[in-house]
């Protein structure tokens, strides 16, 4: 049975390794996304405020975007508060279900770029060779059977090398390579195996449902084709940001969704205090009628199920940002071990291969 996992688990690198190894560097760099958007477009990331100024309010920022862009309606908008990064909004191009995004100051109005597309900017761009390898919805289908084969590689080394206490910290230099590298990789799977399991799961748990979600709002039926606000027009959006922050005790919404499908309708998402370090910025919810204003939702992290938060939880232990700076520097350096792996794989592999060609 050793043997057929061994072998499984060879075959199983060789099948996954390139894409393993783009998914391992992107990952890695992308745990500082946020820090390389500020650093690459300081004029579009950040602002710099007193600590005394106040946003606009959403209704003025809304129409000031819309002004500006015509062609576009506004679909979604990320609040920022923080007096240091810009919000993002995000357009729908009319008549079509293209989207783009927009960049602007909160405290002044200013429009801080053109529309550009959600794979534009470098770390946009990244982000999707990193899950779905620039191949839209077939890519992240592809994303995810390379998760669960990662996935697989992960409990199978663990596995295979159940004992590997015995021998944790020998790494002998100084004899053959093939010991060498065998005794690097033992090192390396076992010391990053618990950040790698938690990667591969939620990675594949994602495409799946975003797979899942393609094929049934882009394939099953035709892709909404915005062509005007699904919404009432005559409500105000800054109300209702107000209105969601007294629905749920300490709420604090960081994610606008205006209906951008007819069956949808407005949704503050956002983050409350709790003592769970897990818990994301995208918790908790609150919900109003399109039409009305009524609140017909909510959702309070704190008294959510258990399935729930875990689920929610995800976010943080995929991006690696629950524990601030330490838990991003140890997530991009364990997420690069899959490259050290994978060549330390690969000559273990061509070495046994050379060995019994030459036997033979």
């Amino acid at each position: 049975m050793r043997k057929k996992l061994f072998k499984w688990h060879s075959i199983g690198a060789l099948i996954a390794i390139l894409p393993v190894i783009i998914i391992s560097i992107t990952g890695s760099i992308l745990v500082f996304k946020t820090e390389l958007d500020a650093w690459l477009m300081p004029n579009k990331m950040t602002v710099n405020v007193d600590s005394t100024q106040q946003r606009l309010s959403l209704d003025t920022l809304i129409t000031n975007v819309q002004k500006n862009n015509p062609k576009y309606e506004v679909a979604t908008w990320e609040i920022f508060d923080d007096k240091s990064r810009t919000d993002t909004a995000y357009l729908i191009e009319r008549g079509t279900h293209v989207w783009a995004k927009v960049y602007l100051n909160q405290y002044s109005g200013e429009m801080l770029s053109e529309p550009v597309g959600t794979s534009d900017d470098l770390t946009d761009w990244l982000l999707d060779l990193h899950y779905k390898f620039l191949l839209e919805t077939k890519g992240m289908f592809i994303g995810a059977i390379v998760s669960l084969i990662l996935l697989f590689l992960g409990i199978s080394g663990i596995i295979l090398y159940r004992k590997f206490w015995q021998h944790f910290f020998t790494l002998r230099i100084k004899l053959a390579a093939r010991i060498f590298f065998s005794d690097l990789h033992k090192m390396v799977g076992i010391s990053a195996s618990p950040v790698l399991l938690i990667l591969a799961f939620t990675g594949a748990y994602w495409n799946i449902l975003l797979v899942a979600h393609e094929v049934t709002e882009h394939v099953i039926e035709e892709p909404y084709e915005m062509i005007a606000p699904l919404h009432n027009t005559g409500l105000s959006i800054q109300s209702l940001y107000e209105k969601s922050k007294s629905e749920i005790d300490s709420f604090k919404p960081t994610y606008l969704v205006l209906p951008f499908e007819p069956k949808m309708d407005i949704t503050f998402y956002g983050e409350v205090d709790t003592p769970n370090p897990l818990n994301s910025e995208y918790s908790n919810m609150v919900t109003f009628d399109k039409n009305s204003g009524k609140t017909t939702f909510m959702q309070d992290i704190r008294e959510a199920n258990v399935l729930m938060v875990i689920d929610d939880s995800f976010r943080k232990l995929h991006f690696g940002y629950f524990a601030g700076l330490t838990s991003k520097i140890i997530w991009c350096v364990l997420g690069l071990s899959p490259v050290i792996l994978a060549f330390t794989g690969l000559y273990l592999y061509w070495f046994r291969k050379r060995k019994k060609f030459k036997k033979s």
